[in-house]
């Protein structure tokens, strides 16, 4: 590979449309059935376009769907790990027939891509749930998703008619063909990517730079699609990210860019699931901390770091680097983990999210142990705006 390490699967997929096929698709638009994604189904639309979610190239069928659910894995045996589909209403699927082309359109009516129907099948939710949230309690974000969504799934091949730049962050859209041309004009033969739907802290900061030690470059990938309503909004956490680009970081050794995905809050599942997808971006490593994409108590804290061992490294293809929960040691004056530092639980300094949303919105800066000042600021700005959380 002229671009370092491989896809997944071997092959990076790209479902954007010819100006041709687009032009031919555009011709039928109001003669072809039509459905409105929501905004998760609209961001798994693009990433399957852009080869994200390589080898997807659509939204999976039953075979595929059921071995990925109970084993991880696609039906030809290759790890996956979350569930990729089109959920929607009886109604809606009766007046669909298998071979047909679909009209996609986006939470605004936009028409946007087009399905290949090859398949229509029902699911069992709770099935579903309990495999890959390893919970069927609906106050769980991800498995509410999956009982609201509808009982019938759509499968097939997509295109994507156009790749629109994002309506936030244009600057900073690399899609996975960009980023491995960029890491190999700068002569990375080993990247390590990182996943957050957080504003960056001092521990994210130990973590990475810990990582960076290692290998030839950063690539800073925080998740700009569909999250909880309390987590902090996407801009405030870019304008965090680049601050902290601005002034702590050596700007030659990382490159920041948005991950277009919806979140899933599925934990270790997840883990894997955001790691494949960093390999297909050309990472060659993967930081997996405390809790990787957990919420509220329902994984344990490094359930995500285990899961890694229930395949085998060749079949990941990505190096996982695993980092314990790290905190501000009181006696060594320094950040650090359990593995590192002397110091007593009285002695180490971290904040839950909780906790420091609490300080923000009093208007009071988390403490310099916990975050940089400026990003401290940045955040006490933000949260004096009244928003929903």
């Amino acid at each position: 590979m002229k671009d370092g390490i491989a896809p997944h699967g071997g092959t990076l997929i790209n479902r954007l449309t010819s100006p041709e096929q687009r032009q031919t698709f555009l011709d039928k638009a109001d003669t072809l059935p039509q459905i409105t994604l929501d905004e998760r189904a609209f961001s798994d639309l693009v990433m399957i376009a852009i080869g994200g979610f390589s080898p997807l190239t659509g939204f999976m069928g039953q075979a595929d769907y059921a071995t990925v659910v109970t084993d991880m894995r696609l039906a030809n045996g290759l790890p996956w790990s979350i569930p990729i589909t089109l959920s929607v209403d009886e109604a809606v699927a009766a007046e669909l027939t298998e071979g047909q082309l679909v009209r996609l359109d986006d939470p605004t009516g936009r028409f946007v891509g087009v399905l290949e129907l090859t398949e229509k099948y029902t699911y069992d939710k709770q099935h579903q749930a309990i495999h890959v949230y390893r919970t069927d309690e609906e106050k769980h974000p991800g498995v509410k998703v999956v009982y609201e969504q509808g009982p019938i799934n759509l499968a097939g091949p997509v295109w994507l008619l156009q790749r629109d730049p994002h309506p936030l962050f244009p600057n900073y859209q690399v899609d996975p063909a960009d980023s491995r041309a960029m890491f190999r004009q700068r002569g990375w033969k080993t990247v390590v990517g990182f996943q957050t739907r957080n504003p960056i802290h001092r521990a994210h900061e130990y973590i990475q730079k810990c990582a960076l030690e290692t290998v030839d470059g950063l690539f800073l990938h925080p998740l700009v699609g569909a999250t909880k309503k309390d987590d902090i909004p996407a801009d405030v956490r870019m304008r965090c990210y680049e601050i902290m680009l601005e002034h702590y970081f050596p700007q030659d050794r990382v490159i920041l860019a948005i991950n277009p995905s919806a979140m899933r809050y599925a934990g270790p599942r997840e883990a894997i699931f955001h790691a494949l997808i960093r390999k297909n971006y050309g990472c060659t490593h993967f930081i997996v901390g405390r809790d990787h994409a957990g919420v509220g108590d329902y994984y344990g804290t490094y359930d995500a770091q285990h899961i890694f061992g229930e395949f085998e490294p060749e079949e990941l293809g990505i190096i996982p680097m695993k980092f314990e929960h790290a905190f501000y040691c009181t006696r060594t004056g320094t950040m650090a983990t359990t593995k590192t530092s002397p110091s007593t639980p009285e002695e180490r300094i971290h904040l839950s999210g909780t906790k420091v949303r609490e300080m923000l919105r009093r208007g009071e800066l988390p403490p310099a142990q916990f975050s940089r000042p400026e990003v401290a600021a940045e955040l006490v700005k933000a949260m004096r705006v009244p928003q929903e959380v």
